[in-house]
């Protein structure tokens, strides 16, 4: 499932995601997340959720099901009614019964057990059927002890098309109604009675009886259409399943139209709504590529007859990994390729690739349970940028890995974090909040960091073993890691035992090279200066030490371990590709080298994981601002778009949170115009001869001069590109015309928000509808802030994304305390349009102050005004203002004596 839930990464990046409109989570939340978030206008806001979407627990206290019956397989024909907004079900379910017994128990929520037969070896006999709402459990009692053995469960039930995004639930459209799914991780069981745990994998039979100009689709092609049984009715009946997990069961109704192609003899369909599928072409073509390139690389073919993909207008996620129906949001799979920026190509693309690893990570071998779902979504995040920087090798792929895992490494690096593998995930609540930043983006890390450590050739023959080896079958941890220590004769087991096991990361302290040797300490490291790791953890890593010749050597460094024999080169680095997922400090002389050849000596991606190490450090109180902004300055020529978004993506958070003055922000304006302004005018005019890069790098430096710099001819130039983009979006660069767009926003006038609002109400591109919605909390005006956020919750905006307009405009300075203020004052109107994913997102966003006044204020409210499922959520909230605070505290006279030694506004200091 691609949640992205991400938002953790987006603190104190979601202005410059949303503002930049560039694919920088993941969920960075999402992100992230992811994707990690780099994306453009529309899907900043998909990723936004994609990001900000933190999968929120349940209410409920769901516990394991008893394992003495398991199911083989289900029989289901559900009748769903659109416009009462119910549905009818039969289904039958063969099981296998471990030992004697009077009962069954299995999961069902939100539905009606009319009857309940079995059919054993013995006597027919009819049930009795007793819930226990908080577990979502129904026990079927029957008179009879049932032998061991085979046995058929046959129950009729009915349940409601619920508006909460998730179960069976209802989606609308131009008028007309859907039913669609969304089970993941633990709502199967609100569709039809059934052993919803990962484990109880089975065979699944689906029939869907439909109105008549209504179509459906499910996991398995149309075996039958045939009229009836009602004479408005038709019944389609389709193929059986591979043996699967509940939780990828799908099934969808309404009017839906397809893109149809094929890849290795695969039947590929890409659909929508009616009107939307002129924007399904885009995604086809990336499937066809994928599907091919996985066949190719797990050595395992595709494993069913088709794969179609679906956009749904209500999707709370961003994806959905359903074996043969994959589900998006709009937004991360429709595109009009003509007009589209080049974020909003990478981020489909990246969606698309990430949902289509997941048929084989996650569909054909599925984790055991749930504290190993990093085996799915950390393979699929890791996964999906091999296959897109194999179509696209222009959009320097690489580079954005490298930059999204700085976002995973500051995430990582707050008290709070966690381990990937989750010691308690048994409940909904508790299952729920194991999508975030560490299953996807820090999983994801981790397997590139063996990857690199192994080599390609060989990690890849650790997957097709792990993979041959569970196919259609469930997994762990260890089986992956046995599996790659098995097949490569190294210790990986070791390795991903500290990586996986363990929470946080390390930070890697190196002297002075000399003798071939080079001194080393490892710590955990921690955002907070305050945190004290414990002495006693240790971790083997592999550490990646580059070469003379641009290669690397690769140590393991282990608990006791005190030097590393490195290579012969003329610098010292000890992060080459940037692949490891740890930080690094360097000996005063080695550092200086470093920033004084970071151009000539290092990688791009060594670039960017050098710039990510100094600014943690610089938020550990372990280097100055000025350092990393003198960092920075060596980096401003950089001509790559990835290198330049990163080293200056913390300009936002020093500009918001470190300037504490107006004197302060013009001078760091006046030297953000005096080191890029020139930079951004050697790319000249926008060309279409323009390589991708080059167009991101423009809007990346366009964007900083802009907001920070508040240089006026960029702000002129936002403004003229803004109208001409709205009037003609085609005869603008869609890169530049969206960055453009965003910059307007921020001072934009009461017309500039009706062009946007008409945009986001009016058009049938989602890239420019939802992009235009995001844009609409970015308006600094008060009275627009307030029109906004009143917008947000009049029911005009789907509830798969009020709490991310609240949250958008939480975040950005200017409008925070109006958002706040709001949102205190009319927390009734507020609370209606919260789903249940939805709550943290909002709680969460309330973390964006900077004093303990504020912070009072928001643990204050939230403790009288309690939103489900958002205890975690609050605590990162908590966290964040506490940890701005005392950010500000150390760092804001550096940035003040730093500033003075700038020249041009330092008289006002």
């Amino acid at each position: 499932m691609k949640t992205c839930c991400l938002f953790p990464f987006l603190r104190g990046f979601i202005r410059d995601f949303i503002r930049g409109w560039t694919r920088s989570l993941k969920c960075d939340s999402t992100r992230g997340s992811t994707r990690r978030l780099k994306r453009s206008a529309a899907a900043a806001g998909a990723i936004a959720v994609a990001c900000l979407l933190l999968v929120a627990p349940s209410l409920t206290h769901a516990q394991r099901l008893p394992t003495n019956v398991s199911p083989v397989q289900y029989t289901i024909t559900l009748t769903p009614d659109l416009a009462n907004a119910t549905f009818s079900g039969v289904e039958r379910i063969n099981v296998n019964i471990e030992q004697p017994t009077n009962s069954v128990t299995l999961n069902a929520a939100e539905l009606k057990l009319q009857s309940v037969v079995i059919f054993p070896n013995g006597p027919r006999q009819t049930g009795a059927v007793s819930f226990d709402p908080d577990k979502e459990q129904a026990t079927l009692t029957f008179r009879h002890t049932l032998a061991a053995g085979t046995a058929t469960i046959e129950i009729r039930f009915t349940g409601i098309l619920n508006n909460e995004l998730r179960g069976f639930y209802l989606s609308k459209a131009e008028g007309r109604r859907y039913a669609v799914t969304q089970f993941e991780p633990t709502d199967a069981r609100r569709a039809f009675p059934c052993f919803d745990e990962p484990a109880f994998k089975a065979v699944f039979a689906i029939t869907l009886v439909v109105p008549k100009n209504d179509t459906a689709i499910s996991n398995g092609g149309i075996v039958s259409d045939t009229p009836g049984p009602d004479p408005d009715q038709h019944t389609l009946e389709f193929s059986a399943t591979p043996k699967m997990s509940t939780y990828l069961v799908a099934f969808l109704v309404g009017q839906f139209q397809c893109t149809a192609g094929t890849s290795d003899s695969i039947s590929l369909r890409v659909c929508s709504t009616p009107e939307k599928v002129a924007y399904t072409p885009y995604a086809l073509r990336v499937a066809e590529f994928a599907l091919h390139y996985y066949d190719n690389y797990f050595g395992i073919p595709y494993p069913l007859k088709k794969l179609d993909l679906i956009a749904i207008p209500d999707f709370e996620a961003g994806a959905m990994e359903n074996f043969g129906a994959i589900t998006y949001r709009e937004t991360d799979l429709l595109l009009d390729p003509k007009n589209a920026s080049v974020s909003a190509k990478e981020n489909v693309a990246l969606v698309v690739a990430h949902e289509m690893a997941h048929q084989w990570f996650g569909d054909l071998v599925t984790m055991e349970w749930w504290n190993n779902i990093w085996l799915n979504e950390g393979f699929a995040t890791w996964m999906e940028t091999k296959a897109v920087a194999a179509m696209h090798p222009e959009w320097e792929i690489p580079q954005t890995v490298a930059g999204e895992e700085q976002s995973t490494l500051n995430l990582d690096a707050q008290p709070t974090t966690r381990s990937i593998r989750a010691p308690l995930a048994n409940t909904p609540a508790e299952i729920n909040q194991l999508f975030d930043g560490i299953t996807y983006y820090k999983a994801g890390a981790v397997l590139l960091t063996v990857e690199n450590y192994l080599g390609p050739e060989m990690f890849q023959k650790g997957v097709h073993a792990y993979l041959t080896a569970h196919a259609y079958g469930n997994a762990t941890a260890e089986d992956f890691w046995n599996a790659q220590t098995e097949t490569s004769d190294k210790p990986v087991d070791k390795i991903m035992q500290s990586l996986v096991l363990d929470p946080g990361e390390l930070i890697l302290a190196f002297g002075a090279p000399s003798g071939g040797r080079v001194g080393v300490t490892q710590k955990r490291f921690f955002l907070n200066p305050d945190s004290t790791p414990p002495a006693d953890e240790k971790w083997t890593l592999p550490v990646c030490i580059k070469t003379g010749s641009g290669g690397q050597d690769c140590e393991l460094l282990g608990p006791g371990t005190s030097s590393l024999k490195i290579p012969q080169a003329s610098l010292f680095y000890a992060n080459a590709r940037g692949k490891g997922y740890y930080r690094t400090a360097y000996a005063p002389a080695q550092y200086n080298a470093l920033v004084e050849q970071v151009e000539t000596g290092l990688a791009p991606t060594e670039r960017i994981s050098l710039a990510g190490d100094e600014w943690a450090r610089v938020r550990a109180d372990q280097a100055t601002v000025g350092d990393y902004l003198n960092l920075s300055a060596a980096l401003k020529a950089d001509q790559n778009a990835e290198v330049i978004s990163s080293a200056l993506s913390p300009i936002g958070t020093i500009d918001d949170d470190l300037a504490a003055t107006a004197e302060e922000r013009d001078a760091l304006a006046t030297w953000i115009r005096r080191t890029l302004e020139p930079e951004y005018r050697k790319l000249g005019a926008p060309s279409p001869s323009d390589s991708p890069d080059k167009r991101q790098l423009r809007a990346s430096l366009f964007r900083v001069l802009g907001y920070y710099g508040k240089d006026p001819t960029v702000l002129a130039d936002a403004n003229r590109i803004t109208q001409q983009y709205l009037a003609n979006p085609a005869s603008i660069d869609p890169t530049l015309g969206q960055t453009a767009l965003a910059v307007a926003a921020e001072h934009g006038n009461e017309h500039l928000f009706d062009q946007l609002q008409n945009v986001y109400e009016t058009s049938n591109n989602p890239e420019f509808q939802e992009g235009a919605l995001r844009m609409l909390a970015e308006f600094e005006n008060p009275a627009l802030v307030r029109r906004a956020l009143s917008f947000a919750v009049s029911g005009k905006v789907r509830n798969q994304d009020a709490a991310i307009q609240l949250a958008i405009a939480l975040e950005m300075p200017e409008s925070r305390q109006e958002a706040w203020d709001y949102i205190k004052n009319n927390w009734d109107k507020v609370q209606a349009q919260l789903t249940t994913a939805m709550g943290s997102i909002l709680v969460e966003g309330a973390g964006g102050f900077c004093s303990a006044a504020a912070r009072d204020d928001v643990q204050t409210f939230f403790a009288r005004h309690k939103v489900p499922a958002s205890n975690v959520a609050l605590k990162h909230a908590i966290e964040h203002i506490d940890g701005c605070i005392e950010f500000r505290r150390l760092q804001e006279p550096n940035l003040k004596k730093w500033l003075a030694t700038q020249g041009g506004s330092q008289a006002a200091l």
